[in-house]
């Protein structure tokens, strides 16, 4: 088959109309799929179920004696606190594990940034003229709606299978002080998948920055998130990096269960150095009285039940990789020889990256929509919701069960190419 690009008007009418006539085959369907969010399914949710009887009514003590009923225990338990070391490679000393939400842990630390000196710093960020933020893109959407919330200029960062573009990141926070900060995702990139190399961990320590308090949000979301047990990836301990190059306060990391365990149930940590942990906690210690004891204790006894992270993630890995097998083949056959589109083969995570040609990507989604399959909306991606190529979409493999999944992804690759065609042919 000739790539789209090689064809002539004739050609890609012919085309068109195969497209539109099948597009109108589906919507006459009148179907309801939905790939809009990276929701563990229901058949996922199913694996952590003994953990609502792991607990018995006398099972309530965590290691060192404390009572999981009562008040206290601010930096979470020991035993809570060693499984996130564990999970990231850090001493249980660098842990507080504390709500449900790494996202909330999130929103929280930038918020006691705003009001609220950092080590090193000089005065709260909300106290300076400008504030600004680097962002990888693409990237998560629910990060740049936290900095856009607070009032904080956000800046694109190009990202490669290296991680973020280095040398441009390493200028402009050489430069400019009003750069507080920036967003990471650093093992299987929402969305693309990219596992930031150990040169690039290495630079993101070491490298000089203009801000005393620059400081970098470390969203280690998928560290345990692998699809294919014989090819996975990780990354440096950061926080060794950062204290080996003489910048020990420099990142904020950030992980949870709540794709291990429960989405809505499970645990969140922050991983940090000893400066940084006595600033949140002098704020803590006003916010609260201490976390969910008992869901930690039950997370502890549950996982280790289980036969530990590892396997309970493979067994996540059992039910997701046909899921992604199916998307990934579909884009293959439908797409490949078209010459329309790039994607990457995730070995982890959540989400399917694809490219779609410039200048269509709202319109694929539209188009999806009104025949059934809801997405992630185009541009959500990338800062302030714009995408300046409009060319990129997240696909969230998933929540919806092979059954559905199968036809939302015929419906999607139709899309893309009748967008591409009427763009090419300005119909």
């Amino acid at each position: 088959m000739l790539s789209y690009s090689q064809m002539s008007r004739e050609q890609l009418q012919a085309e068109l109309n195969v497209s539109e006539d099948r597009y109108q085959a589906f919507a006459d369907l009148k179907l309801n799929l939905n790939m809009t969010r990276g929701k563990p399914c229901s058949e996922q949710l199913d694996l952590s179920n003994q953990m609502l009887t792991v607990l018995s009514e006398n099972d309530f003590k965590a290691v060192d004696g404390t009572d999981c009923r009562n008040y206290g225990g601010l930096e979470g338990l020991p035993e809570a606190r060693q499984l996130f070391a564990d999970m990231l490679g850090v001493s249980a000393a660098q842990v507080l594990v504390l709500g449900n939400s790494s996202l909330n842990l999130m929103y929280d630390t930038m918020a006691r940034a705003m009001l609220h000196t950092l080590p090193g710093g000089e005065k709260p960020w909300s106290k300076e003229d400008k504030i600004k933020f680097l962002c990888p893109v693409p990237g998560y959407d629910r990060h740049f709606a936290v900095t856009q919330s607070l009032g904080i200029e956000m800046i694109n960062i190009p990202m490669n299978a290296e991680g973020p573009d280095m040398d441009l990141i390493e200028k402009l926070v050489a430069e400019d002080a009003s750069i507080k900060g920036m967003w990471s995702v650093p093992v299987y990139s929402n969305p693309d998948g990219f596992t930031y190399s150990a040169a690039t961990c290495s630079r993101l320590a070491s490298m000089k920055t203009a801000a005393p308090d620059f400081r970098i949000w470390w969203d280690n979301a998928y560290v345990v998130h692998h699809l294919y047990a014989e090819d996975q990836d990780s990354v440096p301990d950061i926080l060794s990096l950062c204290a080996e190059a003489g910048h020990p306060d420099r990142v904020f990391e950030f992980s949870s269960t709540s794709k291990i365990t429960y989405a809505g149930a499970g645990l969140g940590c922050i991983a940090t150095s000893t400066a940084n942990i006595g600033w949140i906690k002098k704020q803590l210690t006003i916010q609260t009285i201490g976390p969910d004891k008992i869901n930690q204790l039950r997370h502890v006894k549950f996982i280790e039940q289980a036969g530990g992270v590892e396997k309970i993630m493979r067994e996540h890995a059992y039910v997701l990789q046909p899921k992604f097998d199916l998307v990934l083949a579909r884009l293959d056959s439908e797409l490949s020889a078209t010459g329309l589109c790039t994607w990457k083969k995730p070995k982890g995570g959540y989400f399917v990256s694809i490219n779609v040609p410039n200048g269509t990507a709202k319109e694929v989604v539209r188009l999806a929509k009104a025949c059934g399959v809801e997405l992630t909306p185009a541009g959500a991606t990338y800062p302030y919701g714009l995408d300046p190529q409009d060319s990129n979409i997240r696909l969230a493999p998933s929540f919806p069960p092979l059954s559905e999944l199968r036809p939302a992804m015929e419906i999607f690759c139709t899309c893309v190419k009748l967008a591409a065609i009427r763009h090419l042919i300005g119909a």
